[in-house]
């Protein structure tokens, strides 16, 4: 069974809102990787005696626990207090910790403030661990069955001093074997239809299965234990893609790392293709997605789609034959040898209204080759612009794969 871990959040503005605890989830996907099991994300305000009494709690039930934040010279910066009083181990002044200090504000020709004597004061016994890009050092103790580490909370700190003082240490102490994640990316599909598809396929006991749902993607993730057969899990996964079909647009975890929707194109088309673009319902955010590739030719955004032959109130039949038409002059006049021509139903009104749907239809031509696919979009216009800019890009994957 591999070690439990726990991430310990310090910080009235991380309670109350005022700022995202981007360092737990940076630190859980650390804790991950390395092998741990993490079991709780814990934030607390500025209060001592919840520190105290959270800090005896995560002793009694985790392995490891890495805190983050209170280390400051200011009146609200507990963690060191808190620990003392947790633990039984009185503060201590640190020469060393209060040397590196001073020195940090003596390289920058600055007066050190009294109150940062206050961060040299850690806990008896503790492990200091000394910290290069700012005033606050961490420090590590041993309680219970728990090993503690204590950073501070500013990121850049944060990261260095888990990944060049606290990583270290953990592969000495403890027996880690890494869990698998493989992670199926989809685009067109959402988490409840995903579910009903894969209702079909036999998910071992141990092998966890879990979505994420975003605004560019939905992930379907297979978590497979440390010891489970590889050739057994590549069976699995194969079996939950050819579920999926063509909504699937890459698989990370079993080797090279895919990136995003763009990211996959991009592989696909350089140096093989070139692209040319009219957008009109992503208003130039298809172009956008696409800025740097060698192989985007031209891109144009159109806010008056009724200039480009298309009537609000047009049937299927009408919509496709104009879209065929503009890719046709788009392919004579741009060069590029694929073309991506994008129209939608409804007027203006239609698409800045959450409660009414347009219907988005984008062509792609390459050669006599003529591809079409349509999506029905509502919501937000945020929304529609960008689900416009990924389905139409979609179809590029689509054919480029040949998952039409």
């Amino acid at each position: 069974m591999n070690p439990t871990l726990e991430i310990f959040s310090q910080g009235e503005e991380i309670v109350t809102g005022q700022i995202a605890d981007t360092n737990a989830a940076w630190l859980s996907q650390q804790a991950i990787q390395l092998g741990f099991t993490v079991t709780r994300h814990t934030a607390v305000g500025d209060k001592l005696d919840d520190l105290v009494g959270l800090l005896r709690e995560i002793a009694g039930r985790a392995d490891c626990c890495i805190c983050t934040g209170g280390l400051g010279p200011t009146s609200d910066d507990l963690t060191a207090e808190a620990v003392a009083l947790a633990f039984d181990l009185p503060l201590t002044f640190d020469e060393i910790a209060f040397a590196q200090i001073r020195q940090f504000f003596t390289n920058r020709n600055r007066a050190m403030p009294e109150s940062n004597r206050k961060q040299a004061m850690l806990p008896k016994g503790a492990e200091r661990l000394d910290n290069e890009w700012g005033t606050a050092p961490g420090f590590a103790v041993e309680y219970g069955r728990c090993r503690f580490a204590f950073i501070p909370g500013v990121p850049s700190e944060m990261q260095h001093l888990f990944l060049e003082k606290i990583l270290p240490t953990l592969h000495q102490r403890f027996s880690l074997q890494p869990e698998q994640l493989v992670t199926i990316k989809t685009i067109g599909i959402g988490e409840s239809a995903i579910q009903e598809r894969l209702n079909a396929v036999v998910i071992p006991d141990r092998v966890q299965l879990g979505f994420r749902a975003g605004p560019e993607e939905v992930q379907t993730k297979l978590l497979f234990p440390a010891d489970y057969p590889k050739p057994a899990m590549s069976t699995l996964v194969n079996q939950v893609a050819e579920r999926l079909g063509n909504v699937v647009f890459a698989i990370d975890g079993l080797g090279e790392t895919a990136g995003d929707l763009v990211s996959v194109i991009d592989k696909l088309m350089s140096g093989k293709h070139t692209l040319a673009v009219i957008e009109t319902a992503s208003h130039g955010m298809l172009s956008s997605l696409c800025i740097g590739r060698d192989w985007l030719l031209s891109a144009s955004y159109e806010q008056n789609i009724a200039r480009l032959g298309q009537q609000p109130s047009a049937d299927n039949d009408h919509l496709i034959n104009t879209t065929k038409a503009l890719a046709v002059d788009l392919q004579k006049s741009s060069g590029a040898d694929i073309i991506l021509v994008q129209l939608y139903t409804g007027d203006s009104h239609t698409l800045h209204d959450k409660n009414r749907s347009i219907v988005v239809y984008t062509g792609l031509l390459n050669g006599e080759r003529f591809e079409q696919a349509s999506h029905s979009i509502g919501g937000s216009i945020k929304r529609k612009q960008n689900q416009a800019a990924l389905l139409s890009l979609d179809l590029l994957r689509r054919y480029l794969q040949d998952k039409l």
